[in-house]
């Protein structure tokens, strides 16, 4: 039986993502910063359940050895955990950005690379980075998100290479955006004086007005990252959700700076 590690399991597409793992029969050792008993349902034979800080070397060393040690070994590793921010650069800190880059970018970079010895030596396995529709469709406000993101897939891209010869696939899953997740949720609640002076306003009414009907759910993201985990193809990018597939579809018809363009005048 198959074995996933997924980050960042305690809510939105971790939690829908590690649902889909254990409904298709797989062990799951779903990871979080403070783990619940209730978080998830399933199986106690497959489900596991352990402490994990992205942000922590101690607590990658240690989470890392104890689901190894739960089922024997790691098929799958599920880079989920993350956080985002909405605002202008201007007014987003240098201890919110520092934190970004920590958690989105510096802790998949960590989680990988305490894993690549255990699946190198076993000559399979696949790791999934979670990024975001924002690494093909940044708009303002999302700046800093937009640049841990786009780290993750020069990172996801380069070890697509440099893993394959030891069997270990490397893949992204591209959500579009869920209003349904803590993200979604935050980025419509926050418009304040501090965080959106008046000069930034109009721009943000236009982002605000811009924001797809069509949007993604955690099923599609967990049903993606499902698929990207057990598809035979060599495939490296996934996106996930209804607006991730329009958009990634229409910046390839159109070509990088028609689609530029075209995103420049819906903000104007």
């Amino acid at each position: 039986m198959s074995t996933v590690l997924i980050t960042g399991s305690s809510s939105g597409f971790g939690k829908a993502t590690a649902q889909r793992f254990l409904e298709s029969g797989w062990n799951v050792v779903a990871t979080m910063r403070r783990p619940s008993d209730n978080t998830l349902e399933g199986p106690a034979d497959r489900l596991k359940v352990v402490a994990l800080d992205v942000a922590d070397a101690d607590s990658i060393k240690s989470a890392v050895r104890d689901a190894i040690g739960l089922f024997g070994g790691i098929d799958a590793l599920v880079n989920n955990a993350g956080v985002g921010i909405f605002a202008p650069l201007e007014t987003t800190t240098e201890e919110a950005t520092r934190n970004l880059f920590e958690i989105n970018t510096l802790g998949v970079i960590a989680m990988t690379r305490a894993l690549i010895p255990h699946m190198r030596e076993r000559r399979s396995g696949a790791i999934v980075n979670v990024t975001s529709s924002v690494v093909f469709n940044p708009k303002p406000f999302v700046s800093v998100y937009a640049a841990t993101k786009a780290a993750v897939e020069g990172l996801s891209e380069a070890l697509y290479h440099e893993l394959a010869p030891f069997g270990i696939k490397v893949c992204v899953v591209e959500p579009g955006y869920g209003p349904d997740t803590k993200f979604g949720s935050r980025m419509m609640a926050l418009n304040d004086e501090r965080t959106f002076p008046a000069a930034y306003q109009a721009q943000l009414a236009a982002v605000m007005k811009g924001i797809p009907t069509n949007t993604t759910t955690l099923e599609d993201v967990a049903d993606a990252v499902f698929r990207a985990v057990t598809d035979e193809s060599a495939t490296l990018q996934h996106p996930a959700g209804a607006d991730s597939f329009e958009i990634a579809g229409r910046r390839a018809k159109l070509g990088q700076q028609a689609f530029i363009q075209l995103v420049r005048q819906s903000l104007s």
